[in-house]
């Protein structure tokens, strides 16, 4: 549960513990988080007690209400340290948590958003299947009404926090006529449900100490009243805030992410000496570095200004979509030129950035991919350019 005195404290205050618990205590354990496998279970209770499972989450269902704005800058301040840790609370805070609360009926909120706000109740987020990844419209895991339940047959594939979640957010088909988005709605369904398993991959490259997982329903029965907002046919419309917000988070990831590789990358640069002068004293590594910090500058700034206009009202969809693709692609250029700087320690030993360069190369893919977020947004430029002459969320007055 969330510390009481957590409650409290105003936004500064609150950032300012995060620094330093990123700092002091998620940083110094990473090395023992590698040899053990798994996020140590003392960091995930004190995640729960500092409230990062709730900072998203209405303080009127438990959580702590930052803003989007205050939720990326709290982003860039833990993700200085493994973006494995994040990825523990990252289905809670972001997909789960809006779709209850934006389309969830208020017996589901009160039932589940308390607990999700407390660390008590981890979600995940069941949408991605085999052969249904970016065209999501066309899953084919089906649930089927009979009476009072909703039976559940299929399985769902690259799914964060499948192996820890006490209840998953399913996305199927309940009307098997129609093959698009209509026939799609979600269901809150109980991990420990019969018929439900869950299986996680002999290897991952990056992110090896939370692997995502698979999940597989045969005949898996789910109460009616856990169709998400009572209502068949939604799924895929409810996902979209969630989906949203998780992007946006992924976008602020990337920059705390980076910020870190160029701090230990610059610290590196500084005491390596060759031809008798520091690294960081050639030409070529400076320039190297100071790409690398404008690009970084650019994705925060990005972030920042889409969590902004998020806060504003309307949700900025195409401005996030742009700042998901920049900030993972920026975040991959600038790891492969730190692991180039490192040199031998680049490829060999315990230092921390060869591991976050594996780690931020997923980042391209999660929440929609590179390819798929340019086309979405060359479709989006066409069809605005061509219906009044501007650019979707353009600054334009």
């Amino acid at each position: 549960m969330i510390d009481p005195d957590i409650l409290g404290y105003d936004f500064p205050a609150y950032l300012k513990t995060i620094a330093e618990f990123t700092e002091n205590e998620l940083v110094p354990a990473e090395n023992e988080m590698v040899e053990a496998g798994e996020v140590p279970a003392r960091l995930l209770q004190r995640m729960a007690s500092l409230g990062l499972f709730g900072i998203s989450i209405p303080r009127a269902y438990g959580g702590l209400e930052w803003t989007m704005e205050q939720q990326v800058q709290l982003t860039f301040e833990f993700t200085r340290a493994s973006c494995v840790y994040r990825s523990r609370f990252s289905t809670v805070i972001g997909l789960c948590s809006q779709a209850i609360l934006d389309h969830g009926t208020e017996e589901q909120r009160r039932r589940m958003l308390p607990a999700m706000a407390a660390g008590e109740l981890v979600t995940a987020f069941a949408l991605t299947e085999d052969q249904a990844g970016s065209d999501a419209a066309h899953l084919r895991t089906t649930a089927e009404r009979r009476g009072d339940v909703y039976v559940l047959n299929g399985s769902k594939r690259y799914i964060t926090n499948a192996a820890w979640a006490d209840a998953f957010i399913v996305f199927a088909r309940t009307d098997t006529s129609d093959p698009g988005a209509g026939g799609v709605s979600a269901l809150i369904v109980d991990a420990a449900s019969p018929g439900l398993r869950t299986a996680l991959p002999t290897i991952m490259n990056g992110h090896a100490e939370a692997p995502v997982g698979e999940i597989y329903f045969d005949g898996v029965e789910v109460p009616a009243e856990n169709l998400l907002g009572g209502v068949e046919g939604q799924g895929l419309t409810m996902a979209l805030r969630g989906i949203n917000h998780a992007r946006l988070h992924v976008a602020a990831t990337c920059v705390g992410q980076t910020t870190r590789m160029l701090e230990d990358t610059v610290a590196h640069v500084n005491g390596r000496r060759q031809f008798g002068a520091p690294l960081a004293e050639l030409g070529a590594v400076q320039a190297t570095l100071g790409e690398s910090f404008a690009e970084l500058e650019a994705g925060r700034a990005l972030a920042v200004d889409s969590a902004r206009s998020f806060d504003s009202g309307e949700i900025p969809r195409h401005r996030i979509a742009a700042a998901k693709l920049y900030n993972s692609e920026m975040a991959s250029r600038v790891a492969d030129r730190c692991v180039q700087l490192l040199g031998g320690e680049g490829i060999v030993g315990p230092h921390p950035v060869p591991r976050m360069w594996r780690d931020v190369r997923a980042l391209r893919i999660y929440e929609g991919s590179s390819p798929v977020h340019q086309r979405n947004l060359a479709k989006a430029m066409i069809r605005q350019v061509a219906a009044d002459g501007t650019l979707p969320n353009s600054y334009r007055v």
